[in-house]
Parts: C-alpha cells; structure tokens; sequence
C-alpha cells in the first residue's frame, strides 16, 4: 500500500511505479473523500499498474472509485461504524453493485484491531470473532449473486492470523484468501512476524495472495514487496525458518505500516524513538502499541499493556483501555517509560 498521500498525485504516481519495479502485482491506494476521488482519476491517466482502493473513511464512493481500479477492498469492522442506520447488507450491497458494473474484485479485509461494534472488553476470543464477522460478510457475497472476491483475516499476532486462516480455509476451501500479519512493526521484527505466519500458511498450501506490512518511511516500502517475495520464494524452495525468528516472547512493539492515513510522518520516526527508550525491558513479556491513525489505532492500543495512537498534534497514551493523557511527541516518551517501569513493578509485586 502506498504511504504518501493520494492527494499528491506526483509523489502516489513514484511511489506505484517503484512497487510495482520490485515486484508489486498490485497497489493499494487510499480514497477517503472527493479529493482523492479527483487525484485517483489523474493517477490512472498516468499508471496501467493494477490499482486497488481501499474505502475506510467513505464507502460512499465505490461507484466512483470502481472505474479506476481492479480491486475495491473494505473493512467490515470499521464499515459498522458508518451509516449505523443502514444495515451491513445494504452497505455492503452498494459496493458489490459497483464492482459488479465495473468488473471489479472486492477484498473483505477483516483486521482484528477493528472488530465491529465490540469494545476490547467484549470481545472475548478474537479469531473466534473475526471468523464470525467472515462468515457474515461471505454470506451476504453470497445473498448478492457475487463472486468475485477474495477474504483476508489479518491480526498484528502471527499466531492469531495462522489460526483464523487455517480455520477458514478448512470451512470455505474456493474462497480466495490474503494473507498478511497486519502492523507488523519496524525491521527485523516485521519480517520475523510475518515470516512466522506467512511460511507455515504458504506451506500449508493457504493462501492466493499476499503483503508485508511493515513500519518504514515512505521512500522504502518497496521492501515490503521484496521480503513479501523473498518469504514466497523461500515457501517454494524449501527454505523455511531463513529470516529473522520470532519467538513470541520478551518486548513485542506493535506498529501498524506507513500509508496514506497516519496523520502525522513523525509516527515512524516516534516507532523507533518508543524501540530505543523501551529496550530495558526487551526480556519482559510487554506489548506496545504504535498506531499511526485511528482506523485501528483504538483496537489495538486497547489490547496493548501500553498504546500510543498518534493524532496530527499529539499522542494519545493508554495504559491497557484507561487513556493517560494526550502529550506532545517528544514529551510522551518520558511518561511512556515511566508507566513501562511502573508496569514492570506492578507486575512483580504481584
């Protein structure tokens, strides 16, 4: 997916074609409103790279959008949150009708940072929720007479998106899957996670498609594409276990990729920043968030022992469900290790 904004159709148009260079099968784009509705137009004009859309903010505009692009991919967890008169058929309905017209592909892409309508105290067994919210959204594919798409089943927990996908897979074999570990985080992390998931699915002969996400500035997601094909290449040879390890233990910094919607560039850097001041604690069994928006930016900062979900101006700090307080990005550092030691303590006092 792109990390630069839509709008700036200049710097969107280098950033495609240097995806689609290093391997890229197809681009994901942000369209949110009217604006980038006009800049996706100029940028199809310009690119025959296949384009997918993703629709979070205003899916509204499929009809629009479906001209442009061969995909339109859309998250049923955030789409609840839209129109809450309308029921999820109806929304729903309006997009396949568009991708119908125009001889589209629809991704149902299901992320467990954005469950719909359940508060983190509520959701009990993630996957077993994200398979329920599948199954609804096959179902209405299937009420509409629409075949063309493909599901994804996405979590920042490699062990959450192998079982969900397994399951899946075993209950709807002809659906098109997509795989990714979704916020995987910075480097060498991201890749031990999505590698953690990825070559045990990929092996196990699950999965038609598939992206790394990982947290990098704008001008280095292509290596996104090129692990995301090392990772493949490696499934096909034989060669597993050959990237970075995760062990599942220890500090797990949770990061959600650059792209069109972090609301302030700093957050990559602030990533990093969060890595170096928190390495004291890398042996403790500690999650962090680091989220760059607000699509899943409450989910998992809500599942994090810490979150931090970066708006234009400040960070907003978590401590599990409970905010903090909102500081600016250099100040929330400090208040950051000091709840990380206080978490600490709590912990071995008992």
């Amino acid at each position: 997916m792109c990390a630069t904004r839509t709008g700036d159709v200049a710097a969107t148009l280098k950033q495609i074609a240097s995806l689609a260079e290093h391997g890229a099968g197809l681009v994901r784009i942000a369209v949110d409103s009217r604006r980038d509705l006009e800049a996706l137009k100029a940028i199809r004009q310009k690119t025959n790279v296949p384009l997918a859309v993703d629709l979070q903010e205003n899916y509204q505009l499929a009809a629009q959008v479906a001209p442009y692009v061969q995909k339109i991919r859309y998250n049923p967890g955030h789409l609840f949150h839209h129109d809450r008169e309308k029921t999820a058929f109806q929304k729903v309905h309006l997009i396949v009708e568009a991708a119908r017209r125009h001889a589209c592909a629809v991704r149902i892409g299901i992320n467990c940072g954005s469950l719909a309508g359940q508060s983190s105290d509520e959701r009990g067994n993630t996957v077993e929720n994200a398979l329920a919210l599948a199954r609804q959204h096959v179902q209405i594919m299937e009420d509409s007479a629409f075949k063309n798409y493909v599901v994804s089943l996405k979590s920042a927990r490699p062990e959450e998106v192998v079982e969900a996908n397994r399951r899946f897979a075993s209950e709807f074999e002809q659906i098109p899957l997509h795989l990714g570990v979704t916020e995987a985080g910075m480097l060498p992390e991201g890749e031990a996670k999505s590698r953690a998931a990825l070559e045990n699915l990929l092996a196990e002969g699950i999965g038609d498609t598939i992206r790394v996400s990982l947290t990098l500035p704008a001008e280095r997601k292509f290596e996104e594409v090129l692990i995301a094909r090392r990772i493949v290449e490696d499934v096909y040879a034989g060669r597993l276990g050959q990237g970075p390890a995760w062990h599942g233990s220890g500090l797990n910094i949770i990061s959600c990729p650059s792209c069109a919607r972090v609301e302030n560039e700093k957050f990559v850097e602030l990533a990093g920043r969060v890595r170096e001041v928190c390495r004291f604690a890398e042996h403790e069994n500690v999650t962090i968030a680091v989220m760059g928006c607000r699509v899943n930016g409450p989910g998992e900062s809500d599942q994090a022992d810490l979150g931090l979900w970066c708006a234009v101006n400040h960070v907003n700090l978590k401590r599990g469900t409970k905010l903090i307080g909102a500081f600016s990005y250099e100040d929330v550092l400090e208040r950051l290790k000091a709840e990380l030691v206080d978490l600490i303590a709590s912990r071995k006092r008992g």
